[in-house]
């Protein structure tokens, strides 16, 4: 065994033996991550590493009160790999407990864990709605520390989303760091894109100010929403493909399509978006 191997093993095991992080307040409700599950299995470079991986193991970490949302992203994900294997973790004992009956092993299981991932080598894990109660520095920590516990070619897919699941923002990462950021909503839900602000995750909510490039992203959509106001009469979900087709006729780096804008997606590459200096 070489030294890097023998200090994976040792640090795996040290995450068995002590759950990190702080409880949620475990607010969920039925389809509430559901933008993001679509995004997941409709967006080929991700979907791609779940098909490739050896081990189809994905890891829902912090799904709340009820597993609900972790049932729908198993059952999601069986449309991409069949033989997946999704496992939910929570800190909070009472949470796994009840989670207990809606396991169906070995393709759903539930845990007790934290960011250590409870010993666990996921190809994708999800955490939705666990960081926005740290600090933005300790939220950082928390991506190295759940990075350094993926499978090789593993993804990390982290963000936050209102209660129904309507307004969503996302960062998507593998072992080198930050790839993309997302934005995600349903149009007839919001008057202005910059309504996503309040949902940003902790890695950039508190960079929404000028001189911060998400605040000028989020200025740039709103200024290409007031331009696709003749759009309006057709409805929001052509207004807000026009925005983004505005957007990036503007040089921006829009990664996906118009047929993830019609769904009130928008992916851009991370740099675009990224702190001018990181967990200060």
């Amino acid at each position: 065994m070489t030294r890097p191997e023998l200090t994976r093993k040792v640090r795996l095991a040290a995450g068995r033996a002590r759950a990190l992080g702080v409880p949620t307040r475990g607010t969920t409700n039925p389809n509430r991550l559901r933008r993001i599950d679509r995004w997941v299995t409709g967006t080929p470079w991700v979907a791609d590493a779940l098909r490739a991986a050896r081990d189809p193991l994905v890891v829902d970490l912090g799904y709340g009160a009820t597993a609900v949302t972790t049932v729908e992203l198993a059952a999601r994900l069986r449309s991409v790999r069949p033989d997946v294997r999704v496992v939910g973790l929570e800190l909070d004992p009472e949470r796994v407990a009840a989670a207990k009956p809606f396991a169906d092993p070995p393709s759903l299981e539930f845990a007790r864990g934290g960011f250590e991932l409870a010993g666990r080598q996921p190809v994708l894990l999800r955490a939705f709605n666990v960081l926005r109660q740290y600090p933005e520095a300790e939220a950082f920590d928390a991506w190295q520390t759940m990075l350094a516990r993926l499978a090789p070619g593993g993804l990390l897919v982290e963000g936050t989303c209102d209660e129904i699941g309507r307004r969503c923002c996302w960062v998507t990462l593998d072992e080198t760091g930050p790839r993309t950021f997302t934005l995600a909503c349903k149009p007839s839900a919001i008057e202005r894109p910059t309504d996503l602000a309040e949902r940003l995750p902790k890695s950039l909510i508190h960079r929404n100010v000028p001189g911060e490039r998400v605040h000028d992203l989020l200025a740039r959509l709103d200024a290409c929403w007031d331009t696709a106001a003749p759009f309006a009469p057709y409805g929001p979900r052509a207004r807000w493909v026009e925005t983004v087709r505005l957007l990036a006729a503007q040089g921006w780096p829009v990664l996906d399509g118009r047929k993830r804008w019609r769904l009130g997606e928008l992916t851009v590459d991370w740099l675009s978006v990224a702190p001018a200096t990181v967990g200060s």
